[in-house]
């Protein structure tokens, strides 16, 4: 098994609205690569050619690569459009191509019962069949799609994100964990109860903590998302692959959250203490195949 490596990523528009300034932080602390959800108060969907462009020239500049594109692909209804949810996932592609980066996180469907969370289950073969459309774009565009889990969409919880992944099974579909969005719909050992389920499909990884109480948000380690040990779990296995940073510590939503230089600088901090009492290996880069 080869020794795991972890780099750092974080999401730029949780420092700032423009991207120079986004990247300016992200090289003070010593990170070098980007989530890219959005900049200069343009989400990736609003961004046209030469705003992609614009992006590329600016990562160039600061010898900053784009690690996952954060799209917000599938945060739509589970009854709406095919085309159109596939024709949002192919854009993101071809923006993917102009950045080289072919990581592209996605998410399930809100079903039509969102709110109330009744009969869940009874979506998820509608999501598999939707997906599997994505799954089959993505074989052509040699992209790499993540699924998140996500409150109030069909995958959910922890069982419900196994069928959606054992069912889809391909090496462009692959899980994006993320301990606090567990935390807020399920609360109790999401890594205890999760990792044997949904471990072997693990490729990237959200670092967001979260109180079980309130689900408030808070830095890694100080909530209950066990991400002590979903490290553990990760080096363990020979996890090489990124922890990218979405603290959302000054204002959290549906679309996204906010953290501010201040608050991202201390997540940071937070997560590389985490990562040393866990012996977790940070490296500058990780190969854009994985």
């Amino acid at each position: 098994m080869p020794e795991a490596a972890f780099a750092l990523s974080a999401f730029g528009d949780e420092i700032a609205k423009d991207l120079n300034d986004q990247l300016m932080l992200l090289k003070e602390l010593d990170i070098h690569h980007l989530d890219l959800r959005s900049a200069w108060g343009k989400g990736l969907l609003e961004m046209t050619d030469a705003d992609v462009e614009r992006v590329r020239r600016r990562c160039s500049a600061h010898g900053m690569h784009v690690a996952c594109l954060g799209s917000p692909v599938g945060k739509s209804p589970l009854e709406g459009p095919i085309e159109d949810a596939l024709s949002n996932l192919a854009r993101v592609c071809e923006i993917g191509r102009a950045l080289d980066c072919r990581r592209v996180r996605v998410f399930s469907f809100y079903p039509p019962d969102a709110e109330t969370q009744v009969d869940v289950d009874g979506y998820l073969n509608a999501a598999v069949s939707r997906l599997t459309r994505w799954v089959e774009l993505a074989e052509r565009e040699d992209a790499l799609l993540l699924l998140e889990n996500e409150k109030r969409l069909v995958g959910d919880t922890i069982e419900r994100c196994h069928v959606l992944l054992s069912r889809l099974r391909s090496p462009h579909l692959r899980f994006l964990w993320d301990p606090a969005n567990f935390v807020q719909v399920e609360a109790a050992g999401p890594t205890e109860r999760g990792w044997p389920l949904l471990g072997q499909y693990v490729s990237y990884v959200h670092i967001k903590d979260a109180d079980g109480g309130d689900g408030s948000v808070c830095v890694a380690g100080e909530g209950d998302g066990q991400i002590g040990a979903l490290l553990t779990r990760l080096r363990e296995e020979g996890y090489r692959g990124f922890l990218s940073l979405e603290p959302h510590l000054v204002a959290a939503g549906r679309d996204g959250g906010f953290s501010g230089a201040t608050e991202m600088t201390r997540a940071v901090g937070a997560l590389r203490r985490l990562m040393a009492e866990t012996g977790c290996i940070e490296v500058d880069h990780i190969p854009r195949s994985v």
